[in-house]
């Protein structure tokens, strides 16, 4: 078989690697020739055929250790094995596209439970400089909120919108931002609490509380969920929130009690 093919000449027209091919050796899925008298082995067409019909059918899915009695087998056997390996196919599908949505909703994050508008006003956020960890922060209490309080969430949202497009209360924001790293005795604090109650307070009907969510017994906790998010992890964030609502509470704005 001076004229057969090598192990790398056949491994190349079949597309797989030697590697492969001596792996169909030892699973005795091909065949190994016989060395010819120059000490080489040598594959003949035959051999081509079977390492094509292997490569396809482990290409298709079928498992390595099915193959060969695949093709060992009649047509009308051969033809209910690939049902079968069809069937799970399809089912392995199904899993696949299931896993692919979750990583999409995760991909996605919290986002997916918040209407765009909401969105929007976090992509702002972004886009004024603010840290990926104060986005994540708003983003969480967001989606707090709609959860929690849906019959405020959209005034919620106008209030937000409206800050957002108020320069000085974007440069507040940011102090707010920074005063995270701040001393729990720092005096910046309470000017920081009383500049933001004044700029609150200049749109006093965005902060009053509906009747319906007002009635609620537990409305306290649900407000103290959203309104505190966090707070452990930034005592001087909680401080100087103690801080605002203090000020607005003095200014008559109803702010449950936890």
């Amino acid at each position: 078989m001076a004229y057969g093919l090598t192990i790398g000449q056949v491994a190349a027209f079949a597309g797989v690697t030697v590697k492969t091919v001596r792996h169909y050796h030892r699973l005795a899925l091909v065949e190994e020739p016989e060395r010819d008298s120059s000490g080489y082995r040598r594959y003949g067409s035959s051999d081509m055929v079977r390492l094509v019909q292997v490569r396809t059918l482990a290409g298709a899915g079928v498992p390595l250790a099915e193959i060969g009695g695949l093709l060992d087998a009649g047509p009308e056997r051969f033809a209910c094995a690939l049902e079968d390996v069809e069937r799970r196919l399809t089912d392995r599908i199904e899993e696949l596209i299931a896993r692919r949505a979750v990583l999409h909703r995760l991909a996605a994050g919290d986002r997916l439970l918040l209407p765009e508008r909401a969105c929007v006003a976090l992509d702002r956020l972004a886009e004024f400089g603010f840290g990926a960890a104060y986005v994540a922060m708003q983003q969480e209490a967001l989606v707090l909120a709609r959860a929690l309080v849906p019959e405020v969430f959209d005034r919620f949202l106008i209030q937000i919108e409206r800050q957002l497009g108020d320069p000085e209360y974007v440069e507040l924001l940011k102090r707010c931002q920074d005063a995270e790293s701040w001393d729990l005795d720092d005096p910046r604090l309470g000017e920081l609490a009383r500049a933001l109650s004044a700029k609150l307070l200049s749109h006093r009907e965005l902060l009053a509380m509906p009747a319906e969510f007002r009635a609620r017994p537990d409305a306290a906790t649900r407000y103290g969920l959203i309104n505190h998010h966090r707070e452990d992890q930034a005592p001087a964030a909680a401080r100087l929130n103690e801080l605002l609502e203090a000020n607005l509470r003095a200014a008559g704005v109803d702010i449950p009690h936890q």
